[in-house]
């Protein structure tokens, strides 16, 4: 069984990480740089990321590759070196969670950042191409699980999961992100995900990012309600982002996101973490609202 599929099927709730790209830039990174370029450059900030949410209770970390496609290095001039910059980025979590007992990699896949067709200009199978170029990476440099996130079109899902079975045999799960109407910016419905999940034959779907913890929370219980056969995962932003003397500043702290944990939880997520505007403090604190033990 794999590494992932073991933790699920021992554990009833599974504490995730934090933010990358927020922690990336406390650390120095710059605005408009490509943080999945920080996985060369500066190999130890990212190890270090991981280790402090590691040691803050996570056991579930996502590579730093949100961005790591073919479509969005091109914009830095990085899209010929896609293969390397996942799998440095795998084997860099992968040395970190090899420090500590039973603690999963989870292989960060975003999306492409176009629109598919006939919206905008991105077939299915460029999509899917891309996301396989992706998922080879990732899963050559040591992930448990290919962890495809922020998503706002079934489509693009579709591509993505198409892609990653076409080169690896990992498991995937499936995050999409929701507007306040409870919609992604594409129309998909909670209900609509879930649906979607069986067919493919995800191993957890869930939702990420958003505008906060309560509209992600009422996403949760909907999915709940739907039926959803599979864990729920709940990793919400910390809080709304306010910009304060140039800075961008999330007004979740800590005992917010712990409370936010609290309900998510009850209202069916097993698998519980935090998005942008989150730190280790952030899961430090989520970690004792959920009684799990340090």
């Amino acid at each position: 069984m794999n590494k992932f599929e073991q933790l699920l099927s021992e554990s009833k709730t599974i504490l995730l990480d934090g933010a990358m790209g927020t922690m990336l830039m406390s650390k120095g990174m710059e605005a408009g740089q490509a943080p999945e370029k920080m996985n060369l450059d500066h190999p130890e900030i990212v190890q270090e990321i991981h280790r402090a949410y590691i040691e803050a209770g996570s056991n579930v970390i996502l590579t730093n590759t949100f961005g790591a496609n073919r479509f969005r290095l091109m914009r830095h001039k990085l899209d010929d070196r896609v293969r390397e910059i996942n799998q440095t980025a795998a084997r860099l979590a992968r040395q970190v969670a090899d420090e500590f007992p039973n603690v999963i990699v989870a292989g960060s896949m975003g999306p492409t950042g176009e629109l598919m067709a006939p919206l905008g200009k991105l077939s299915f199978e460029d999509a899917v191409q891309a996301f396989a170029e992706q998922a080879a990476g990732l899963s050559s440099g040591g992930v448990d699980v290919i962890w495809i996130e922020t998503m706002a079109d079934l489509q693009e899902v579709k591509a993505a999961v198409q892609g990653t079975r076409s080169v690896t045999r990992l498991p995937i799960v499936v995050t999409m992100t929701f507007e306040s109407r409870g919609r992604t910016m594409m129309g998909v419905t909670p209900e609509q995900l879930v649906r979607l999940a069986g067919e493919l034959e995800l191993s957890a779907v869930g939702a990420n990012c958003g505008k906060g913890p309560q509209e992600l929370e009422a996403v949760i219980e909907r999915m709940h309600k739907a039926g959803c056969q599979i864990p729920i995962i709940a990793k919400a932003n910390a809080g709304i982002p306010k910009l304060i003397e140039g800075k961008v500043i999330y007004d979740g702290s800590p005992e917010i996101m712990a409370e936010h944990a609290r309900v998510v939880n009850q209202s069916g997520a097993t698998l519980i973490g935090a998005c942008c505007g989150s730190s280790p403090d952030h899961i430090r604190e989520m970690r004792r609202a959920l009684f799990l033990d340090l």
